[in-house]
Protein backbone atom coordinates (compact mmCIF):
# COMPACT_ATOMS: atom_id res chain seq x y z
CA UNK A 1 0.00 0.00 0.00
CA UNK A 2 1.50 3.29 -1.06
CA UNK A 3 2.39 5.56 2.04
CA UNK A 4 -0.53 8.76 0.28
CA UNK A 5 -2.99 5.77 0.78
CA UNK A 6 -1.84 5.10 4.38
CA UNK A 7 -1.91 8.97 5.56
CA UNK A 8 -5.39 9.01 3.87
CA UNK A 9 -6.63 6.34 5.75
CA UNK A 10 -5.10 7.74 9.07
CA UNK A 11 -6.45 11.13 8.55
CA UNK A 12 -10.28 9.87 7.93
CA UNK A 13 -9.78 7.56 11.12
CA UNK A 14 -8.38 10.52 12.87
CA UNK A 15 -11.67 12.75 11.84
CA UNK A 16 -13.57 9.93 12.59
CA UNK A 17 -13.17 10.04 16.32
CA UNK A 18 -12.60 13.54 16.36
CA UNK A 19 -16.59 13.75 14.83
CA UNK A 20 -17.76 11.04 17.06
CA UNK A 21 -16.19 12.47 20.20
CA UNK A 22 -17.88 16.49 19.39
CA UNK A 23 -21.19 14.63 18.67
CA UNK A 24 -20.54 13.04 22.37
CA UNK A 25 -20.11 16.65 23.27
CA UNK A 26 -22.71 18.25 21.92
CA UNK A 27 -25.58 15.12 22.47
CA UNK A 28 -24.80 13.51 25.68
CA UNK A 29 -28.33 12.63 26.29
CA UNK A 30 -29.97 10.21 23.41
CA UNK A 31 -33.54 10.99 23.35
CA UNK A 32 -36.32 8.23 24.62
CA UNK A 33 -36.48 5.52 22.41
CA UNK A 34 -33.15 5.83 21.27
CA UNK A 35 -31.93 2.00 21.58
CA UNK A 36 -34.68 0.31 20.17
CA UNK A 37 -34.73 3.08 16.69
CA UNK A 38 -31.15 2.29 16.59
CA UNK A 39 -31.29 -1.69 16.45
CA UNK A 40 -34.33 -1.66 14.02
CA UNK A 41 -32.05 0.78 11.74
CA UNK A 42 -29.02 -1.15 12.10
CA UNK A 43 -30.35 -4.53 11.26
CA UNK A 44 -32.03 -2.64 7.94
CA UNK A 45 -28.88 -1.59 7.21
CA UNK A 46 -26.88 -4.45 7.50
CA UNK A 47 -29.45 -6.39 4.97
CA UNK A 48 -28.71 -3.55 2.76
CA UNK A 49 -25.58 -4.29 2.92
CA UNK A 50 -25.79 -7.99 2.33
CA UNK A 51 -27.46 -7.38 -0.85
CA UNK A 52 -24.98 -4.45 -1.88
CA UNK A 53 -23.49 -4.80 -5.22
CA UNK A 54 -20.08 -3.91 -7.22
CA UNK A 55 -19.56 -0.95 -8.98
CA UNK A 56 -16.32 -0.37 -10.96
CA UNK A 57 -13.06 -0.25 -8.94
CA UNK A 58 -13.97 -2.83 -6.77
CA UNK A 59 -16.24 -0.40 -4.88
CA UNK A 60 -19.66 -1.16 -3.32
CA UNK A 61 -23.13 -0.26 -3.35
CA UNK A 62 -26.14 -0.37 -1.23
CA UNK A 63 -29.23 0.95 -0.24
CA UNK A 64 -27.54 1.23 3.57
CA UNK A 65 -26.93 4.44 3.74
CA UNK A 66 -30.60 5.20 3.66
CA UNK A 67 -30.79 3.86 7.48
CA UNK A 68 -27.95 5.58 8.26
CA UNK A 69 -28.54 9.25 7.42
CA UNK A 70 -32.57 8.22 8.88
CA UNK A 71 -30.91 7.72 12.30
CA UNK A 72 -29.42 10.89 11.63
CA UNK A 73 -32.75 12.52 12.25
CA UNK A 74 -34.44 9.85 14.59
CA UNK A 75 -31.38 9.64 16.86
CA UNK A 76 -29.28 12.82 16.31
CA UNK A 77 -26.91 11.82 19.30
CA UNK A 78 -23.70 9.94 19.77
CA UNK A 79 -25.75 6.31 19.85
CA UNK A 80 -26.64 6.42 15.95
CA UNK A 81 -22.73 6.85 15.22
CA UNK A 82 -21.95 3.86 17.56
CA UNK A 83 -23.91 1.85 15.98
CA UNK A 84 -22.75 3.01 12.22
CA UNK A 85 -19.61 1.89 13.80
CA UNK A 86 -20.27 -1.50 14.67
CA UNK A 87 -22.72 -2.38 11.20
CA UNK A 88 -19.31 -1.33 9.31
CA UNK A 89 -17.24 -3.42 11.13
CA UNK A 90 -19.65 -6.42 11.60
CA UNK A 91 -19.79 -5.86 7.43
CA UNK A 92 -15.93 -5.65 7.55
CA UNK A 93 -15.34 -9.12 9.65
CA UNK A 94 -18.09 -10.66 7.48
CA UNK A 95 -16.59 -9.93 3.93
CA UNK A 96 -13.08 -10.25 4.80
CA UNK A 97 -12.28 -6.44 3.80
CA UNK A 98 -8.68 -5.62 3.60
CA UNK A 99 -7.73 -3.99 7.37
CA UNK A 100 -6.78 -0.63 5.96
CA UNK A 101 -10.01 -0.94 3.54
CA UNK A 102 -12.00 -1.86 6.82
CA UNK A 103 -10.97 1.14 8.90
CA UNK A 104 -11.28 2.92 5.97
CA UNK A 105 -15.18 2.17 5.69
CA UNK A 106 -15.71 2.29 8.88
CA UNK A 107 -13.97 5.62 9.54
CA UNK A 108 -15.60 7.47 6.32
CA UNK A 109 -19.50 6.12 7.37
CA UNK A 110 -18.72 7.87 10.69
CA UNK A 111 -17.74 11.20 9.40
CA UNK A 112 -20.51 11.62 7.02
CA UNK A 113 -22.88 10.55 9.56
CA UNK A 114 -21.51 12.78 12.87
CA UNK A 115 -21.06 15.81 9.89
CA UNK A 116 -25.09 15.14 9.25
CA UNK A 117 -25.91 15.33 13.00
CA UNK A 118 -24.11 18.62 13.31
CA UNK A 119 -25.34 20.08 10.68
CA UNK A 120 -28.98 18.99 11.92
CA UNK A 121 -28.83 20.20 15.00
CA UNK A 122 -26.62 23.26 14.27
CA UNK A 123 -29.56 24.31 12.12
CA UNK A 124 -32.26 24.04 14.48
CA UNK A 125 -33.02 19.99 13.71
CA UNK A 126 -34.87 18.32 16.39
CA UNK A 127 -35.53 14.29 16.82
CA UNK A 128 -38.52 13.20 15.32
CA UNK A 129 -38.62 10.44 18.15
CA UNK A 130 -40.55 13.65 20.22
CA UNK A 131 -43.41 13.27 17.39
CA UNK A 132 -46.69 13.27 19.29
CA UNK A 133 -49.84 13.47 17.35
CA UNK A 134 -50.25 17.33 19.18
CA UNK A 135 -46.96 18.21 17.71
CA UNK A 136 -46.59 16.31 14.38
CA UNK A 137 -47.33 19.41 11.97
CA UNK A 138 -44.86 21.32 13.85
CA UNK A 139 -41.91 18.98 14.45
CA UNK A 140 -42.13 17.98 10.79
CA UNK A 141 -41.79 21.76 9.53
CA UNK A 142 -38.76 22.22 11.46
CA UNK A 143 -37.09 19.21 10.54
CA UNK A 144 -37.64 19.87 7.15
CA UNK A 145 -34.73 22.18 6.37
CA UNK A 146 -31.82 20.89 8.69
CA UNK A 147 -33.11 17.77 7.38
CA UNK A 148 -32.46 18.57 3.87
CA UNK A 149 -29.13 20.17 4.43
CA UNK A 150 -28.58 17.13 6.76
CA UNK A 151 -28.91 14.78 4.06
CA UNK A 152 -26.48 16.46 1.21
CA UNK A 153 -24.02 16.93 3.75
CA UNK A 154 -23.54 13.51 4.47
CA UNK A 155 -23.60 12.07 0.78
CA UNK A 156 -21.05 14.58 -0.03
CA UNK A 157 -19.34 14.01 2.92
CA UNK A 158 -19.46 10.05 2.16
CA UNK A 159 -18.78 10.62 -1.75
CA UNK A 160 -15.74 12.90 -1.34
CA UNK A 161 -14.08 10.52 0.74
CA UNK A 162 -14.81 7.39 -0.78
CA UNK A 163 -13.76 8.63 -4.38
CA UNK A 164 -10.83 10.53 -2.68
CA UNK A 165 -9.51 6.94 -1.26
CA UNK A 166 -10.08 5.54 -5.25
CA UNK A 167 -8.46 8.40 -6.98
CA UNK A 168 -5.38 8.19 -4.77
CA UNK A 169 -5.55 3.89 -5.32
CA UNK A 170 -5.87 4.64 -9.06
CA UNK A 171 -3.83 7.73 -8.94
CA UNK A 172 -6.63 9.25 -11.13
CA UNK A 173 -8.49 12.73 -10.69
CA UNK A 174 -11.52 12.53 -7.95
CA UNK A 175 -13.63 13.77 -10.69
CA UNK A 176 -13.34 11.08 -13.03
CA UNK A 177 -13.60 8.92 -10.31
CA UNK A 178 -16.90 10.69 -9.51
CA UNK A 179 -17.94 10.19 -12.68
CA UNK A 180 -17.24 6.54 -12.90
CA UNK A 181 -19.17 5.36 -9.98
CA UNK A 182 -21.51 8.15 -9.05
CA UNK A 183 -22.80 9.86 -12.42
CA UNK A 184 -24.86 6.48 -12.97
CA UNK A 185 -26.66 6.87 -10.22
CA UNK A 186 -26.92 10.54 -8.63
CA UNK A 187 -30.39 10.48 -10.24
CA UNK A 188 -31.41 7.71 -7.84
CA UNK A 189 -30.14 8.99 -4.86
CA UNK A 190 -31.56 12.04 -5.23
CA UNK A 191 -34.76 10.87 -5.70
CA UNK A 192 -34.66 8.34 -2.67
CA UNK A 193 -33.14 11.34 -0.13
CA UNK A 194 -37.33 12.57 0.12
CA UNK A 195 -37.70 8.72 1.15
CA UNK A 196 -35.13 8.83 4.18
CA UNK A 197 -37.07 12.22 5.69
CA UNK A 198 -40.22 10.02 4.62
CA UNK A 199 -38.62 6.81 6.12
CA UNK A 200 -37.89 8.94 9.31
CA UNK A 201 -40.60 10.41 9.93
CA UNK A 202 -42.95 7.21 9.32
CA UNK A 203 -41.23 5.55 12.01
CA UNK A 204 -41.76 8.16 14.25
CA UNK A 205 -45.34 8.67 13.61
CA UNK A 206 -46.67 5.52 13.13
CA UNK A 207 -44.07 3.18 14.50
CA UNK A 208 -41.37 0.02 13.66
CA UNK A 209 -43.71 -1.87 12.18
CA UNK A 210 -45.14 0.37 9.37
CA UNK A 211 -40.86 1.59 8.48
CA UNK A 212 -40.09 -1.92 8.00
CA UNK A 213 -42.89 -2.52 5.51
CA UNK A 214 -41.98 0.78 3.93
CA UNK A 215 -38.23 -0.68 3.59
CA UNK A 216 -40.05 -3.54 0.97
CA UNK A 217 -40.32 -0.97 -1.64
CA UNK A 218 -37.69 1.10 -1.12
CA UNK A 219 -35.28 -1.96 -0.98
CA UNK A 220 -37.08 -3.22 -4.60
CA UNK A 221 -36.03 -0.04 -6.31
CA UNK A 222 -32.39 -0.29 -5.25
CA UNK A 223 -31.91 -3.20 -6.09
CA UNK A 224 -33.47 -3.22 -9.81
CA UNK A 225 -31.50 -0.71 -9.98
CA UNK A 226 -28.47 -2.67 -8.69
CA UNK A 227 -29.45 -5.43 -11.80
CA UNK A 228 -29.20 -2.20 -13.96
CA UNK A 229 -25.91 -1.48 -13.10
CA UNK A 230 -24.75 -4.87 -13.00
CA UNK A 231 -25.84 -5.36 -16.88
CA UNK A 232 -24.42 -2.25 -17.84
CA UNK A 233 -21.11 -3.43 -16.16
CA UNK A 234 -21.08 -6.60 -17.83
CA UNK A 235 -21.72 -4.82 -21.25
CA UNK A 236 -18.73 -3.07 -20.48
CA UNK A 237 -16.48 -5.97 -19.30
CA UNK A 238 -17.24 -7.60 -22.44
CA UNK A 239 -16.42 -5.28 -24.91
CA UNK A 240 -13.00 -5.30 -23.14
CA UNK A 241 -12.57 -9.29 -23.62
CA UNK A 242 -13.24 -8.69 -27.25
CA UNK A 243 -10.50 -6.17 -27.19
CA UNK A 244 -8.12 -8.17 -25.31
CA UNK A 245 -9.27 -11.03 -27.55
CA UNK A 246 -8.44 -8.89 -30.25
CA UNK A 247 -5.01 -8.04 -29.40
CA UNK A 248 -4.01 -11.77 -28.27
CA UNK A 249 -3.70 -12.55 -31.84
CA UNK A 250 -1.93 -9.13 -32.08
CA UNK A 251 0.96 -9.16 -29.45
CA UNK A 252 2.33 -6.10 -31.29
CA UNK A 253 -0.82 -4.18 -30.80
CA UNK A 254 -1.29 -5.28 -26.87
CA UNK A 255 -3.23 -2.46 -25.31
CA UNK A 256 -3.18 -0.06 -28.03
CA UNK A 257 -7.29 0.09 -28.18
CA UNK A 258 -7.35 0.66 -24.30
CA UNK A 259 -4.56 3.73 -25.11
CA UNK A 260 -6.39 5.00 -27.74
CA UNK A 261 -9.71 4.77 -25.28
CA UNK A 262 -7.82 6.87 -22.76
CA UNK A 263 -6.40 9.50 -25.24
CA UNK A 264 -9.43 9.99 -27.18
CA UNK A 265 -11.45 10.69 -23.69
CA UNK A 266 -8.94 13.38 -22.49
CA UNK A 267 -8.90 15.09 -26.21
CA UNK A 268 -13.01 15.23 -26.30
CA UNK A 269 -12.74 16.63 -22.66
CA UNK A 270 -10.01 18.93 -24.14
CA UNK A 271 -12.08 20.31 -26.86
CA UNK A 272 -15.18 21.06 -24.22
CA UNK A 273 -17.45 18.00 -24.94
CA UNK A 274 -20.27 17.16 -22.57
CA UNK A 275 -19.81 14.29 -20.31
CA UNK A 276 -22.04 11.64 -22.49
CA UNK A 277 -20.31 12.68 -26.07
CA UNK A 278 -16.78 11.80 -23.87
CA UNK A 279 -18.26 8.65 -23.04
CA UNK A 280 -19.80 7.67 -26.27
CA UNK A 281 -16.41 8.79 -28.08
CA UNK A 282 -14.59 6.50 -25.14
CA UNK A 283 -16.67 3.44 -26.56
CA UNK A 284 -15.90 3.92 -29.73
CA UNK A 285 -12.31 4.54 -29.39
CA UNK A 286 -12.07 1.01 -27.61
CA UNK A 287 -13.48 -1.03 -30.40
CA UNK A 288 -12.23 1.40 -32.88
CA UNK A 289 -10.14 -1.77 -34.58
CA UNK A 290 -12.65 -4.45 -33.33
CA UNK A 291 -12.88 -4.83 -37.24
CA UNK A 292 -9.25 -7.05 -37.49
CA UNK A 293 -11.00 -10.23 -35.53
CA UNK A 294 -12.14 -11.10 -38.74
CA UNK A 295 -10.65 -14.80 -39.38
CA UNK A 296 -8.81 -13.31 -43.05
CA UNK A 297 -6.57 -10.67 -40.70
CA UNK A 298 -5.27 -13.74 -39.09
CA UNK A 299 -2.43 -14.39 -41.34
CA UNK A 300 -1.53 -10.81 -41.77
CA UNK A 301 -1.28 -9.92 -38.38
CA UNK A 302 0.86 -12.96 -37.55
CA UNK A 303 3.11 -12.34 -40.53
CA UNK A 304 7.04 -11.22 -39.95
CA UNK A 305 7.58 -10.00 -43.75
CA UNK A 306 6.38 -6.58 -45.39
CA UNK A 307 2.88 -6.56 -46.19
CA UNK A 308 2.09 -7.21 -50.28
CA UNK A 309 0.45 -4.50 -51.69
CA UNK A 310 -3.41 -6.80 -51.81
CA UNK A 311 -2.32 -7.32 -48.01
CA UNK A 312 -2.01 -3.58 -47.46
CA UNK A 313 -5.64 -3.47 -49.50
CA UNK A 314 -7.01 -6.28 -47.14
CA UNK A 315 -6.01 -4.22 -43.95
CA UNK A 316 -7.75 -1.12 -45.05
CA UNK A 317 -10.59 -2.87 -45.07
CA UNK A 318 -10.70 -3.05 -41.20
CA UNK A 319 -12.30 -0.29 -40.56
CA UNK A 320 -15.78 -1.15 -42.74
CA UNK A 321 -15.44 -4.79 -41.35
CA UNK A 322 -15.59 -3.69 -37.77
CA UNK A 323 -18.20 -0.82 -38.47
CA UNK A 324 -20.73 -3.72 -39.56
CA UNK A 325 -19.86 -5.66 -36.64
CA UNK A 326 -20.41 -3.29 -34.06
CA UNK A 327 -24.00 -2.44 -35.93
CA UNK A 328 -25.56 -5.86 -35.30
CA UNK A 329 -25.58 -4.22 -31.67
CA UNK A 330 -28.38 -2.48 -31.38
CA UNK A 331 -26.95 -0.68 -27.77
CA UNK A 332 -23.59 0.29 -30.31
CA UNK A 333 -25.14 1.26 -33.10
CA UNK A 334 -24.46 4.97 -32.23
CA UNK A 335 -20.70 4.29 -32.82
CA UNK A 336 -20.60 2.56 -35.81
CA UNK A 337 -19.59 6.15 -38.11
CA UNK A 338 -16.57 6.51 -36.06
CA UNK A 339 -15.10 3.42 -36.02
CA UNK A 340 -15.72 3.70 -40.19
CA UNK A 341 -14.33 7.10 -40.23
CA UNK A 342 -11.23 6.74 -37.86
CA UNK A 343 -8.78 6.59 -40.40
CA UNK A 344 -10.36 9.44 -42.80
CA UNK A 345 -7.68 12.02 -43.08
CA UNK A 346 -9.11 16.01 -42.93
CA UNK A 347 -7.91 17.00 -46.38
CA UNK A 348 -9.53 13.54 -47.52
CA UNK A 349 -6.84 11.40 -48.65
CA UNK A 350 -8.20 8.76 -45.72
CA UNK A 351 -9.74 5.88 -46.39
CA UNK A 352 -12.37 3.92 -46.38
CA UNK A 353 -14.50 6.86 -47.72
CA UNK A 354 -12.07 9.40 -48.58
CA UNK A 355 -14.07 11.92 -46.09
CA UNK A 356 -12.98 15.44 -45.84
CA UNK A 357 -13.48 18.26 -43.07
CA UNK A 358 -16.83 18.25 -41.62
CA UNK A 359 -17.79 15.62 -43.55
CA UNK A 360 -16.12 13.43 -40.85
CA UNK A 361 -17.61 12.25 -37.60
CA UNK A 362 -16.23 14.15 -35.03
CA UNK A 363 -15.82 10.93 -32.98
CA UNK A 364 -13.57 9.50 -35.75
CA UNK A 365 -11.60 13.14 -35.89
CA UNK A 366 -10.53 12.65 -32.14
CA UNK A 367 -9.33 8.92 -32.60
CA UNK A 368 -7.81 9.89 -35.35
CA UNK A 369 -5.82 11.78 -32.96
CA UNK A 370 -5.63 9.26 -30.59
CA UNK A 371 -4.43 6.50 -32.55
CA UNK A 372 -1.36 8.57 -34.05
CA UNK A 373 -0.63 9.67 -30.50
CA UNK A 374 -0.27 6.29 -28.92
CA UNK A 375 2.03 4.94 -32.40
CA UNK A 376 4.29 8.41 -31.69
CA UNK A 377 4.74 7.82 -28.19
CA UNK A 378 5.05 4.16 -28.04
CA UNK A 379 8.02 1.92 -27.21
CA UNK A 380 9.87 0.38 -30.01
CA UNK A 381 13.08 -1.68 -30.46
CA UNK A 382 14.50 0.53 -32.74
CA UNK A 383 13.89 3.63 -31.31
CA UNK A 384 12.42 5.40 -27.88
CA UNK A 385 9.02 7.12 -27.65
CA UNK A 386 8.92 10.75 -29.32
CA UNK A 387 8.78 13.51 -26.75
CA UNK A 388 6.06 15.56 -26.06
CA UNK A 389 7.57 18.08 -27.85
CA UNK A 390 8.35 15.75 -31.14
CA UNK A 391 4.67 14.91 -31.14
CA UNK A 392 3.46 18.52 -30.92
CA UNK A 393 5.29 19.22 -33.56
CA UNK A 394 3.87 16.80 -35.86
CA UNK A 395 0.76 17.56 -34.81
CA UNK A 396 1.26 21.42 -35.85
CA UNK A 397 2.49 19.83 -39.12
CA UNK A 398 -0.34 17.73 -40.22
CA UNK A 399 -2.82 20.37 -39.13
CA UNK A 400 -5.20 20.87 -42.07
CA UNK A 401 -4.15 17.88 -44.06
CA UNK A 402 -4.63 14.78 -41.40
CA UNK A 403 -5.71 16.24 -38.66
CA UNK A 404 -8.89 18.67 -38.10
CA UNK A 405 -6.99 21.90 -37.24
CA UNK A 406 -9.76 23.12 -34.24
CA UNK A 407 -9.15 20.09 -32.62
CA UNK A 408 -4.85 20.86 -32.90
CA UNK A 409 -5.47 23.90 -31.65
CA UNK A 410 -7.76 23.43 -29.20
CA UNK A 411 -5.77 20.35 -27.55
CA UNK A 412 -2.10 21.78 -28.32
CA UNK A 413 -3.78 24.74 -25.99
CA UNK A 414 -5.68 22.89 -23.11
CA UNK A 415 -4.33 22.30 -19.71
CA UNK A 416 -5.09 18.97 -20.45
CA UNK A 417 -2.75 18.32 -22.98
CA UNK A 418 0.62 17.51 -21.16
CA UNK A 419 -1.23 14.27 -18.94
CA UNK A 420 -1.04 12.65 -22.43
CA UNK A 421 2.35 12.01 -21.45
CA UNK A 422 2.06 10.92 -17.69
CA UNK A 423 3.97 8.40 -16.45
CA UNK A 424 0.52 6.29 -16.34
CA UNK A 425 -0.72 7.40 -19.52
CA UNK A 426 2.61 6.30 -21.43
CA UNK A 427 2.99 3.38 -19.46
CA UNK A 428 2.98 0.98 -22.78
CA UNK A 429 4.47 -2.81 -22.46
CA UNK A 430 5.46 -3.92 -25.93
CA UNK A 431 6.36 -7.56 -26.43
CA UNK A 432 9.84 -8.90 -26.01
CA UNK A 433 12.17 -7.15 -28.62
CA UNK A 434 13.52 -10.80 -29.20
CA UNK A 435 10.16 -11.09 -31.20
CA UNK A 436 9.53 -7.71 -32.69
CA UNK A 437 13.03 -7.30 -33.71
CA UNK A 438 12.51 -10.07 -35.97
CA UNK A 439 9.67 -8.83 -37.69
CA UNK A 440 10.66 -6.09 -40.59
CA UNK A 441 6.82 -5.60 -40.91
CA UNK A 442 7.42 -3.62 -37.84
CA UNK A 443 9.66 -1.32 -39.41
CA UNK A 444 6.44 0.40 -41.13
CA UNK A 445 5.69 1.78 -38.43
CA UNK A 446 8.09 4.67 -37.92
CA UNK A 447 8.18 8.39 -36.59
CA UNK A 448 7.37 10.42 -39.72
CA UNK A 449 3.85 11.40 -40.69
CA UNK A 450 3.32 9.02 -43.93
CA UNK A 451 3.88 5.91 -42.21
CA UNK A 452 1.34 7.07 -38.99
CA UNK A 453 -1.27 7.75 -41.62
CA UNK A 454 -0.57 3.84 -42.47
CA UNK A 455 -0.78 2.52 -39.45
Amino acid sequence: MRTAIRWYVASVFVAAAVAGLVVYIIAPDPPEGSLTAVCLLSALALLAELLGFLLPRAARGSLSFTAYVAMGVLVPAWPAVVAVFFVKTAMGIVQRTAHHKAVFNVSSHVVALAAEILVYRVLGGVSLMVITPATLLRVTMLAGVPATAAFVTSYIANTALACGAIALEARASIVAIWRELKLATVGLDLLISPAIFVFAWVYAAFGAIAAATLWIPVLGLRQLHKTNLEMEQTNQELLELMVKSLEARDPYTSGHSRRVRQFSITIARAIGLPAAQVDQIGRAALLHDVGKIHEKYAPILSKTEKLSPDEWITMKEHPVDGANLVATMSRLRDVVPAIRGHHENWDGTGYPDGLAGEGIPLAARIIRFADTIDAMTTDRPYRRPLTELDVRGELVRCRGTQFDPSITDSLLSSALWPTLFTPEATDRTIIPISVVATSPRTVRTVASTKALREA
